[in-house]
């Protein structure tokens, strides 16, 4: 519904939810505006573009399960639960539109909490160009968030998972196992200011890599990295209906801080955190040999590695340094496990 709502709302409170909610709601700056209708009515009004498919997309976003609210600021919260569902529009080449926020609060968060936590939201709703719709809201013991993204690419230009074949290249963007390194540091007790834990609490998602590749029909397949790549690389060749081989020396793993000593430089193996950490948020994608030569090196600021190939074979192998295969464990994120 585009009207914020609360089920349970009593006196005042729900109008004053709704007043600071919706300051969030922001004007599409040098494009035409996709929201005719928002906040305050009963449903939202959403208007396409003419040669565009419309790509939809939603994410749960819970305390205990994906945040702590011991240890992630609030605006941490608000920042990541769009970006995280903005990774799901990268993954498909599109561009953001619109959003709609479901958000269950306990009584003790609706002060201080929410305002904080709606700043972050703010912040990402401007930075990354994507406008609240509208919502819902409702009280319950714990913070519950749920998003739906609408966005839009080109007519015949989503990238899907499932047009991989045998002989494409294998690339990702940025860093594996950052977000799990920081993770980690924050649930030892790293302060929110360190620089080693800012990934893990305020991802960007690879917006205009994935309209660049889609743009230029680049990608054969592509999706995000979000559970890591033990779990995610396997979703991908499962829809494609092939294999993967990984050269473990060309992943570009965190870099484990030297302030540690050696103790916590053993405690932490980049090669794991990379390969099943989740919530880098970065993407994966097949582009076929012909193409791979001239694929960019860096693109729209954001580092593209070449880390092995599509294979026929159906199985996910990885090759050491020494040239040792075996097969890649799925060990990532899985909410079921």
């Amino acid at each position: 519904m585009a009207r914020i709502t609360s089920s349970r709302a009593t006196g005042n409170g729900e109008e004053s939810l709704l007043h600071t909610i919706q300051h969030v709601q922001l004007p599409m700056l040098n494009r035409k505006v996709a929201v005719r209708v928002g906040i305050g009515d009963d449903a939202a009004v959403w208007q396409p573009r003419s040669g565009y498919q419309t790509i939809l997309t939603c994410d749960w976003f819970l305390e205990d399960t994906h945040f702590l609210v011991d240890r992630h600021p609030p605006e941490s919260v608000g920042w990541k639960c769009l970006a995280r569902a903005l990774s799901d529009i990268a993954a498909m080449g599109a561009d953001p539109r619109c959003f709609l926020l479901s958000l269950a609060l306990p009584k003790e968060r609706e002060g201080e909490w929410l305002r904080r936590f709606l700043k972050g939201l703010r912040s990402a709703s401007r930075s990354l160009k994507c406008p609240i719709a509208g919502g819902d809201t409702t009280r319950r013991g714990q913070i519950l968030i749920s998003l739906t993204v609408i966005g839009e690419c080109r007519r015949g230009r989503a990238v899907r998972r499932s047009a991989a074949r045998p002989g494409d290249v294998l690339f990702i963007t940025g860093r594996l196992g950052e977000a799990e390194y920081g993770l980690r540091l924050l649930k030892s007790g790293a302060k929110p200011s360190d620089p080693r834990v800012q990934k893990h609490l305020y991802p960007k998602p690879r917006l205009a890599v994935g309209q660049w590749l889609a743009e230029r029909k680049m990608a054969t397949a592509m999706m995000d990295l979000s559970d890591g790549l033990s779990t995610d690389l396997p979703r991908l060749c499962a829809a494609s209906s092939v294999g993967a081989l990984i050269e473990q020396h060309r992943i570009p793993c965190v870099r484990i801080s030297r302030t540690h000593g050696a103790p916590d430089r053993k405690r932490f193996d980049p090669i794991e955190l990379a390969a099943n950490g989740g919530d880098d948020y970065e993407l994966l994608f097949a582009v076929s040999k012909s193409r791979a030569e001239r694929l960019p090196r860096v693109i729209a600021g954001v580092t593209v590695t070449r880390i092995g190939e599509i294979t026929a074979n159906k199985k996910i192998v990885i090759v050491n340094s020494n040239g040792k295969a075996k097969i890649l464990v799925n060990r990532g994120w899985d909410p079921f496990r």
